[in-house]
């Protein structure tokens, strides 16, 4: 059914195909042919042979032969401050508008290459037709009514027909009628074949009647792009209808819920013609998933951040109020004058800007920017690495993962069936022989018997692109058998030249329960040969005879048998190989025919030619790649649907195994088993025993795939919670992907779904993508980090200065427009040279972060700390000693409206100075010593520093008034650059402190920790965490309960008093505030229950909250405990409480609780 969108290509190809033709030119129209396949079984049949005589008599008036003209219908594509007081404001506007649109551009081109990567896989989507006598591969999108279409094992259907041949052909219609059991199709019973079914047994031909929207699935995405709009209002109330019952059901509903949503996600991106709207609804109703790691730790750090720059702010203001006013009225003793209070006003209003430079200098606006930069950087260089990043945090928290779950076809292995080992002529070799080692007549037998007992669509084509491997078409394990004939040097095509596929005798098909196929040729003599080739076990068991080492059949008896299993099947079955028997068996001419439908008579008495081992090879680059995984940390465990020795076997050659080491490797079955209790629940626990030395999960569907992924995300056993990466490329594979802190989908051989549910797509299928979007991810983090080490010691010292230069001379040494160049445009610039520093190996060497390790290390406060140090110490020495170094008039205590000074511009020039060459030591956080290492592989960080160098120049040259620049020599100059440089060697100096020493050092940025979390919050189906909400949250939680507590006090004072007023009447009247309060009819709780909880599943941990739920043993009131001492109280009342009869007051404060 996911399948199904893979087509909507196809459909919107060919809209109008046979609309837009002239009726006239066939002899059924477009009405006749809807009509006709929307009838089935008996009815079509009974229309068909009605108006048409039967499917021929169809292929007539579509001017198409069914052996080998293809029809004629064209295919119609569709179109596709004073003077100066407006600078800072604008330079404000200028980067606010700056962040937006590189913003803006970075979302809109990752949408245009997934549009692209989205267009390219559908053109790639191809099916077998017959044309003009030849057998072509098309793009599904130019399949036309008329042609020739050839079906097979395993295909999906993309167009509506009607059966000319068949064999054994047996479809799967539960995509259209959700009837599970397969439908078998036969000429004289049910001709009809239908859009997006699959084919499950069997092989055939079909002559197309419809195509896009005019096909069965395309009626039903009409039906749903028209109908979406107004249905979208009932399907919101339904699905919260759906929340509700789902939240009282236990989590293993849930489980099925999801399931089922995986299901319905299915069908989501067909909502509406051109897809795009269905897009948009579907991201609106998605459940959206908790911040990433990256996100957490940023909101965290920014809200910390911001507090103390709000604070500073405040003290600047205030102190220079209170200085101003003291010193002007107290100790000048001047009187407030009327016609003075403009100038107080003015004075009053450069103290508030002073403090809003502070407060714009402490909050680091730079960081939303280095994030989105570095971000859309990586995104943009992991497309070149073949991931395809749809979700952007995606790419950083790749950088923490610590497990990887992968499927083993395709990402570890090459999805290319080979021919690796074979048993000819009683010899096993473990290599492919060169054909003159074969006798002449087994090789003939061989050849032959490969080449007929096939599907004749599969085949062995020549490379796309020069060097590349072969394109292999059709079913792999065939496809593996030719390659043999191609390896012995033998063309499998002459033999199908001379034996076509319409003089084969008779077919049996392969299917689940044969697990052989056989095919039975009519000799010119009138004799018949049968080949057959299948699963060694059962194949072996059917031969009676086995071709000797000079290629002369021999007698082949049980023990035979059993020394061939011990000897060759087991030993290549032990290797991961599939084993596979070819045999034949010849029916003289003289005897009378057999009863070709008594299968069992037929093939039996076999002669065995050859036993083959087929593997798919393992990729040539996944063992190094596995390798670099483990060594950063990363374990790797393989999840497959194949069995468990092919699975240990590759998991082996791969290095997710080594030998002698003790971890586990289970069937899906045996999961199961182990981590269900006696009720078949599944409990956390039992999977916490497990999965950490879990590596290889065998034989296992995509919900065993999904319980895997919930239980390592869900466990709390490792110190650090476990960041998971999924790959996928089924529908089934989408819960799973959706669940998965990173889902990996395949773009080569992924579905529409589960390239919907995933955050990354590998455009090439290869595990060693991942390894690099692993680099990539913790590149964005590190850029993040340096970025944060430069900008907060820019906004430490800037801080400083500007609040004690502020208050020692009431005037900030860093005018506003100059601390905008340092805050906004030096950072911005500094976002984006750190932010794109390239990625090394060596970031493979450590482990990962996780989810609480802090963004700002004790090195990196060591760094911070450290160089603000020796920053404050130069700026406050020129700023009290400046005029007399440089011998030039001092700025400080100038008039409001002075012109600039020289003074203040070298200290504004060497604070700069120090800025730019201190960006060069933000380049390394780990204690490195070398900064200049790979410099030059950064040419934006080599630019930006030379261009902010120059244009530093020209502010300080040419800036003037609006800048408060005033010209400088060389010789101040030299200083300037001197005093500068002097943090390259100051930053030698503290790289030798050793960090362990400096014990006082905090750290900053923590992630968040599990236990601050509150259990509901971690519920699946919460919308994205936000912290501000979360402060909010608590707010409202404490506002309840201190509410409680009052309503609880009330009740039992009131309890007490209505037991000494038994009997008489209550003294309060009933409108007295108290008595309010205790009367069931209005109560708080009552009215507001739910708002302290987010999802009220975990009835355990907030039973207290709860109206009807008993009230827990007291316990130390936490911060995000619902635990009260007021309900305590009550409890205690209760137990000593004599009366507690449903009419007594304390009954109904019982109740109420």
């Amino acid at each position: 059914m996911g399948d199904m969108a893979n087509n909507s290509v196809a459909y919107s190809g060919v809209k109008y195909s046979v609309k837009d033709s002239n009726h006239g030119d066939f002899g059924i129209t477009l009405e006749e042919l809807r009509n006709l396949m929307e009838l089935r079984a008996a009815d079509a049949l009974h229309k068909i042979q009605e108006c048409y005589g039967d499917v021929y008599g169809i292929c007539a008036r579509l001017k198409t032969s069914p052996n080998e003209v293809c029809g004629t219908v064209s295919v119609g594509e569709e179109e596709e401050e004073g003077e100066t007081g407006w600078i800072e404001g604008a330079a404000i506007l200028l980067s606010v508008v700056c962040v937006v649109i590189v913003t803006a551009f970075n979302d809109w081109s990752k949408e245009k290459q997934f549009r692209g990567l989205q267009s390219r896989i559908e053109q790639e989507q191809k099916f077998t037709v017959i044309r003009g006598g030849q057998v072509i591969q098309i793009p599904i999108a130019d399949i036309v009514v008329g042609d020739i279409a050839q079906i097979k094992y395993g295909d999906l259907l993309p167009a509506d027909g009607v059966l000319i041949q068949g064999n054994d052909l047996k479809i799967d219609e539960s995509s259209l009628t959700g009837e599970s059991d397969q439908v078998k199709k036969m000429l004289d019973r049910d001709p009809m074949l239908l859009s997006g079914t699959h084919v499950m047994e069997g092989s055939g031909r079909m002559v197309v009647t419809a195509v896009g929207i005019n096909s069965q699935t395309g009626i039903i995405f009409t039906l749903l792009g028209a109908g979406g709009d107004d249905e979208e209002e009932k399907k919101e109330k339904e699905k919260k209808e759906k929340k509700s019952k789902k939240q009282d059901g236990t989590i293993e509903n849930r489980n099925k819920a999801k399931a089922q949503d995986g299901a319905a996600m299915e069908m989501q991106p067909l909502k509406s013609e051109d897809g795009g709207d269905g897009d948009e609804k579907k991201r609106n109703n998605m459940p959206k998933k908790e911040k990433s790691v990256l996100q957490g730790k940023l909101t965290k750090l920014a809200v910390q951040i911001g507090k103390a720059g709000l604070l500073m702010s405040a003290v600047t203001v205030i102190i220079l109020v209170l200085y101003f006013v003291i010193d002007t009225f107290w100790v000048q003793k001047r009187p407030w004058l009327a016609e003075c209070t403009p100038i107080y006003i003015q004075y009053f209003v450069k103290f508030f800007i002073i403090g809003v430079t502070v407060l714009v200098v402490a909050v680091p606006e730079g960081l939303p920017l280095a994030v989105t930069i570095s971000l859309a950087y990586s995104v943009k260089k992991m497309m070149k690495d073949n991931n395809l990043v749809r979700h952007l945090d995606a790419c950083e928290t790749m950088g923490n993962a610590t497990a990887i779950c992968s499927d083993k076809t395709g990402t570890l292995t090459m999805n290319r069936m080979t021919v690796v080992q074979a048993y000819i002529n009683e010899k096993h070799y473990k290599k492919i022989p060169e054909p003159e080692a074969i006798p002449e007549r087994t090789l003939s037998y061989l050849i032959t018997g490969i080449s007929v007992n096939s599907a004749y669509t599969t085949k062995i084509l020549p490379p796309e692109k020069e060097g590349g491997l072969p394109r292999h078409v059709g079913n792999k394990t065939e496809c593996a058998l030719l390659g043999l004939i191609l390896d012995l040097k033998r063309d499998y095509q002459d033999i199908r030249n001379e034996i076509p596929e319409e003089t084969l005798y008779k077919v049996y098909t392969f299917n689940s329960v044969r697990k052989s196929m056989s095919t039975v040729l009519k000799n010119a003599d009138g004799s018949f040969r049968i080949f057959s080739k299948g699963a060694s076990e059962i194949v072996l068991k059917k031969c009676f005879k086995i071709l000797s080492a000079t290629g002369e059949p021999k007698v082949f008896r049980p023990r035979d048998r059993d020394d061939i299993v011990k000897t060759v099947i087991e030993p290549m079955a032990s290797e991961g190989l599939r084993t596979i028997c070819l045999a034949f068996r010849d029916f003289p001419a003289g005897e009378p025919e057999p009863e070709w439908d008594n299968e069992n008579d037929v093939v039996t008495g076999l002669t065995c030619i050859a036993v083959v081992g087929i593997e798919d090879p393992v990729r040539p680059e996944v063992p190094d790649a596995i390798r670099k995984c483990q060594r950063a940390g990363i374990t790797v465990r393989m999840v497959t649907g194949d069995n468990i020795n092919t699975a240990r076997a590759i998991s082996l050659k791969c290095g997710i195994l080594h030998p002698g080491e003790d971890f586990l490797c289970l069937e899906g079955k045996e999961f199961n088993r182990r981590i269900r209790n006696e009720k078949g629940e599944i409990e956390q626990e039992r999977i916490d025993k497990l999965w950490p030395k879990l590596r290889v999960l065998a034989r296992s569907s995509p919900t065993d795939k999904h319980t895997l992924v919930k239980g390592i995300i869900d466990s709390t056993v490792s110190e650090q919670r476990q960041v998971v990466a999924v790959t996928g490329d089924g529908t089934n594979d989408g819960p799973a992907l959706k669940k998965a802190d990173v889902g990996f989908a395949m773009g080569i051989a992924g579905t529409d779904v589960a390239k919907e549910a995933s955050d990354i797509i590998l455009t090439d299928d290869n595990f060693s993508s991942i390894v690099k979007a692993v680099m990539w991810g913790r590149n964005v983090y590190d850029s993040i980090s340096k970025f944060l080490q430069f900008q907060l010691t820019v906004n430490v010292v800037a801080v400083i200065v500007a609040f004690t230069g502020a208050c020692i001379t009431q005037d900030s040494p860093l005018k506003a427009v100059q601390m905008l160049w340092v805050n906004l445009i030096m950072d911005t610039l500094a976002s984006l040279a750190l932010a794109t520093e390239p990625p090394t190996e060596s970031l493979l060497l450590r482990k990962p972060y996780g989810r609480n390790k802090p963004l700002i290390s004790r090195t990196m406060m060591k760094n911070i700390l450290g160089h603000a140090f020796y920053q404050l110490v130069v700026v406050f020495t020129l700023l009290f000693a400046g005029e007399k170094i440089f011998d030039i008039d001092s700025g400080r205590n100038a008039p409001l409206h002075a012109p600039p000074s020289e003074h203040y511009t070298i200290v504004f020039n060497t604070f700069v100075m120090m800025q730019l060459f201190n960006e060069i030591n933000a380049r390394k956080i780990h204690g490195e010593r070398n900064v200049f290492e790979g410099i030059f592989n950064n040419a934006i960080f080599c630019t930006i520093v030379l261009g902010t160098f120059i244009v530093q120049i020209l502010i300080v040259q040419f800036g003037g008034k609006p800048f408060s620049c005033s010209e400088l020599t060389v010789e101040q100059w030299l200083w300037s650059i001197f005093l500068g440089m002097g943090t390259l060697l100051w930053g030698q100096l503290i790289s030798t402190i050793p960090t362990s020493h400096l014990k006082f050092l905090k750290e900053a940025g923590h992630g968040t920790q599990k236990e601050e979390i509150p259990e509901e919050e971690l519920a699946e189906d919460v919308e994205e965490i936000d912290h501000a909400e979360r402060e909010l949250r608590r707010g409202q939680i404490l506002w309840f309960r201190g509410l409680n507590r009052i309503q609880t006090q009330i009740r039992v004072v009131n309890a007490f008093r209505s037991s000494l007023y038994e009997g008489l009447e209550k003294p309060e009247s009933r409108s007295s505030i108290h008595n309010f309060m205790t009367h069931p009819e209005f109560r708080i709780e009552d009215s507001e229950t739910h708002i302290p909880l987010i999802d009220d599943t975990d009835a355990e941990d907030d039973a207290p909250t709860k109206r009807n739920s008993t009230p827990l043993p007291p316990s130390p009131n936490k911060n995000n405990n619902a635990v009260d001492s007021g309900i305590h109280l009550t409890t205690d009342l209760n137990k000593s409480a004599t009366s507690s009869s449903p009419g007594s007051p304390l009954h109904s404060l019982e109740t109420s609780l």
